[in-house]
């Protein structure tokens, strides 16, 4: 029954009620910055309660600070690591472009061993971050403290890079600009079955279908962030957030050929997209350091290459128009194999589930 269970798990992963979502009471949102856990939505690997802890930086250091004027930003850590690893440092972020910066300790923060659940790969994770989002959103609202919702941001390094194109594609009217640096584009064959000669990465699934560890063709499709029929449906539903893609062109763990055709295809879905290649040309010793994964300062980099699109008073300031989805209350449908994967904003903050073809 076990098996049975997990290997469903693996193709719906959210096919639950969200744990949380009536019976479990949010907190109150901090005064100055700090930490809290706030509910989030089971996880069928490890059914009942779950909770993720949320970081909170305002500019100057409390609420009092928030102005009309402030945004909020998502600042997403790396695969196995937590608060703001391998990330742009949120209190930086917060001071320089007037925001409240949010770090989310998503599913399967912190260093796992081989015979751990498989690696999520950005669909819970991104659920995960976008309630960590959520909450501090409605708190603000809640309180009846002015922010400016349009300015609404994303940024991430390798696996937060991953899950950062995973929270936009799961709530693609909600950012007004997302920065990736060197995230997982896909989840291929060679990550998700540890296969040799590629990455080194290890998602640790399996392709047997008897197995309980098994990825079915629906699950892999939804994490391949550049998957031409899901551009296409967030090029429907209005997505206009700015992507800009950070990748070393000698990456071999998160691999730039992945990349490269990720950012082909939102272009030729008419998606708003730049990529930044970064060569030998342009090491400096400070800001990138390495052609290869590690890339550099991951906060200057956000700095250097989204000045632009952050800097309140820019001419260029990336600020999304409409309502986010938080606000909406509707539901984001991706078709793939089998059936659909849905999430829903009935609530204001995401809920996922996989709906079955009849």
């Amino acid at each position: 029954m076990r098996a049975l269970v997990l290997s469903v798990g693996c193709l719906m992963l959210a096919g639950v009620p969200a744990y949380g979502d009536a019976m479990a009471a949010w907190p109150a949102l901090p005064d100055t910055d700090g930490d809290c856990l706030i509910p989030a939505q089971e996880w069928p690997w490890q059914p009942g309660p779950r909770d993720v802890r949320v970081y909170i930086r305002y500019p100057g250091g409390t609420q009092a600070q928030v102005t009309a004027e402030t945004g909020l930003f998502l600042s997403l850590h790396n695969w196995g690591g937590t608060f703001h690893t391998g990330t742009a440092d949120p209190e930086a972020l917060a001071n320089r472009y007037n925001v409240v910066a949010v770090c989310v300790d998503y599913l399967q923060s912190g260093p796992s061993e081989e015979e751990h659940p498989p690696y999520d790969f950005g669909y819970l994770q991104a659920l995960d971050a976008l309630r960590g989002l959520y909450f501090v959103y409605h708190g603000l609202e809640e309180r009846g403290v002015a922010f400016h919702k349009g300015r609404l941001y994303c940024t991430g390094g390798s696996g937060g890079g991953n899950v950062t194109l995973m929270a936009n594609k799961l709530a693609p009217r909600t950012f007004a600009c997302c920065i990736d640096k060197c995230g997982m584009a896909r989840l291929t064959d060679d990550i998700a079955f540890n296969l040799e000669g590629g990455s080194r990465l290890n998602a640790r699934y399996r392709s047997d279908p008897e197995s309980p560890r098994y990825l079915s063709h629906g699950a892999q499709m939804l994490r391949f962030v550049g998957h031409p029929e899901h551009l296409a449906t967030m090029k429907q539903l209005g997505n206009t957030a700015r992507m800009i893609v950070v990748h070393g062109a000698d990456d071999d763990v998160c691999p730039i050929e992945d990349a490269r055709e990720m950012v082909a295809n939102m272009e030729s879905a008419g998606l708003d997209v730049e990529a930044v290649w970064v060569t030998s040309e342009m090491l400096d010793g400070d800001t990138f350091t390495s052609t290869d994964h590690s890339l550099g300062d991951r906060t200057r980099i956000v700095f250097r290459v989204g000045d632009a699109c952050l800097m309140p008073g820019s001419p260029s300031l990336a600020v999304r128009e409409g309502p986010a989805d938080f606000e909406r209350k509707e539901s984001i449908r991706y078709e793939v194999p089998g059936g659909a994967y849905v999430i829903s904003y009935e609530n204001g903050y995401p809920a996922g589930s996989f709906e079955r073809d009849n």
